[in-house]
């Protein structure tokens, strides 16, 4: 894996933090902050997740959709490309990237019974399949995501911790409520979600760690960026961020641009 990754075109579009933190100017114009910017990434991220809940899809195809999603606003505005429009359409992207197609209408169907009461998430099929061409535009046709789950796995067998699988795989999940796809290799995300879940249940791979010969700097920071992120944004697991935080961003933004 790690071979394909280093000559892979995911690997050439890593991003420093500066550049995925940028706010375009068009939503800069409209008042939109770097931490508002943040907000609607992790909304629109968790909004991803709750329609691919319905459609049932596999965690793959939402990492690749959610990659899709926060890799457009690093080139488009959010004002010039709408991100309940975007989400979706990213959702039904990575469905066929991934070999695992969701039909478009099946989408429109759940988006409007899971926001019935929100007029500016209602999108026909068209909107979708228009969006599409948008996107693969917008990401240059580069579609193939590495994502940490295929690493995890290895590095969890090699350190001979098996058993926090399930409890390291939940911290690579969350990682896609950030940007660390963007800017990071998968195997040093999932390294970090190693290291977090060694840490909060005591199992003591020191030396494992030091036989890698990977940079523990590199791999504390994620851990600590990660770490950073439980502690600011209490996310209901079931209902995302509150309604009261994330509503007035979205009204700024502009509805079905």
């Amino acid at each position: 894996m790690a071979a394909n990754f280093w000559t892979s075109s995911h690997c050439k579009q890593l991003l420093d933090q500066e550049d995925v933190d940028k706010v375009p100017q068009a939503d800069s114009d409209r008042g939109i902050t770097p931490e508002e910017f943040r907000l609607v990434k992790i909304h629109m991220s968790f909004h991803i997740w709750r329609l691919a809940q319905q459609v049932k899809v596999r965690q793959r195809v939402i990492a690749t959709a959610v990659t899709y999603f926060r890799r457009v606003y690093t080139r488009k505005s959010m004002t010039e490309y709408d991100p309940r429009l975007v989400a979706p359409t990213c959702l039904y992207l990575a469905s066929k990237v991934e070999e695992s197609t969701v039909q478009a209408r099946l989408l429109v169907f759940y988006i409007k019974k899971m926001c019935a009461s929100d007029e500016k998430y209602r999108f026909e099929i068209k909107d979708i399949l228009e969006m599409e061409m948008k996107l693969l535009e917008a990401l240059d046709y580069y579609l193939v995501v590495y994502h940490p789950y295929r690493p995890l796995l290895q590095l969890l067998q090699d350190a001979g911790i098996t058993d926090l699988t399930q409890f390291a795989w939940g911290i690579v999940n969350d990682t896609y409520k950030m940007d660390l796809i963007l800017i990071h290799p998968p195997y040093m995300i999932a390294l970090a979600c190693i290291y977090i879940a060694s840490v909060l249940k005591d199992k003591d791979i020191t030396l494992w760690f030091e036989e890698l010969r990977v940079d523990m700097n590199i791999v504390k920071n994620i851990s600590m960026e990660i770490l950073d992120f439980y502690d600011t944004y209490k996310i209901d697991p079931q209902r995302g961020l509150p309604e009261d935080k994330i509503a007035p961003v979205m009204n700024k933004l502009p509805s079905k641009a």
